[in-house]
This record gives structure tokens, C-alpha cells and sequence, in this order.
């Protein structure tokens, strides 16, 4: 699919142009969502008002980043505003290439009594039990590479709370795969 002619499209209200932006951008975007949200439903939720908020605010898009970043960007906001009105923790969606995701997660989780062996599922799955503070903290920090102090101003704390739930965050996760690593070693 071209993009341009999808924006293009997508500028003039078409379906077929929103459709196929939808397509383009589906499994990645749902593949984030299902990373920060609790489960399925809530992701699916998240990614269809994120996509609503991506065609309604195509006119404002910035053209000096790539479609596919501001999707990300998009999607982001839209996670936050989604978690805010259900009077959650702040909750950030982002996106990853899967490769990279998968390895940056494999690689945060591992140390001596996380084998890689895991499959990212259970990773995923592991990193789903968290809050919604720890798994927002947790995924800017680790998989998306923000610095402590702009997570802090994302979501309106400190950077020591950043600092510190990221920390409570690794340990529950260590905490949640326990069990499998002990299935594994079994």
C-alpha cells in the first residue's frame, strides 16, 4: 500500500483510505496494546478509539515524522486519555517492532533465574499482571527508551517515582515469572 495516497485518501474522509491505514498499522498497534493493557477487551478498546483519534486528527499531523510514528504518537495519547477516564493509573501505549520488543524483553527480564527460554507470551502475559503505574513506567523505560525524567513529565510525577516504580515494577515481574521459570526448571 502507498502511503501517501493512503493520507491522501484518509485527508478526504474515504473509508477505503481509512481502511487501509487500518490495515497497514493493525497488528502492531494491537500487538502494543495488548503490552500495556490488562487484557484483550481493553486493548481492543484501546487500538479502535486510537485509530478514531488517528482519522480525526489526520489534518494535524506532522508531516516531518514518519506515518507509522505518528500512529505511535496517536495511539499513545489515545491510552492515556482511555485510562484517565476509567480512573486507572496513567497507562502509555507504544509501539515496538516485534523483533526488537521481544528482545528487549527477554533481555530486561533476564538474569539468573529467568531463563530465556520463555516464550514472549508468557512474558507478555507476566507484564499484563503489573499495575497500569508499574507496566506504564516499565514499557517507556524499557521498550520504548524514554529517559526517567520525561516519563516523570508524561505522566506528572517525579523522576525519583519513575526511578522507584520502575524498580517495584522489574520485581513484580521477576515475581510473576517465578512460577514459570520454576515449571521450566522443574
Amino acid at each position: 500500500m502507498d502511503e501517501l495516497k493512503i493520507i491522501e485518501d484518509c485527508l478526504k474522509g474515504s473509508r477505503s483510505g481509512q481502511k487501509d491505514l487500518y490495515a497497514l498499522y493493525y497488528g502492531k498497534m494491537m500487538g502494543v496494546c495488548l503490552r500495556y493493557a490488562s487484557n484483550n477487551s481493553e486493548a481492543k478498546d484501546i487500538l479502535h478509539q486510537g485509530f478514531l483519534n488517528v482519522f480525526d486528527n489526520m489534518q494535524k499531523r506532522d508531516e516531518t515524522i514518519s506515518l507509522e510514528s505518528w500512529v505511535k504518537k496517536t495511539i499513545i495519547d489515545s491510552a492515556l486519555e482511555y485510562t484517565r477516564k476509567n480512573k486507572q493509573s496513567l497507562l502509555i501505549v507504544s509501539t515496538v517492532h516485534a523483533n526488537k520488543r521481544d528482545a528487549n524483553l527477554k533481555d530486561e527480564v533476564a538474569d539468573d533465574s529467568v531463563p530465556l527460554a520463555l516464550h514472549k507470551d508468557e512474558i507478555l502475559k507476566a507484564i499484563q499482571k503489573l499495575t497500569s503505574g508499574y507496566r506504564s513506567v516499565y514499557n517507556l523505560f524499557v521498550i520504548d527508551g524514554y529517559s526517567h525524567q520525561e516519563i516523570a513529565e508524561m505522566l506528572n510525577f517525579s523522576e525519583g517515582t519513575s526511578k522507584s516504580n520502575l524498580n517495584k515494577a522489574k520485581f513484580a515481574l521477576r515475581k510473576n515469572l517465578f512460577p514459570l521459570v520454576n515449571r521450566i526448571n522443574g
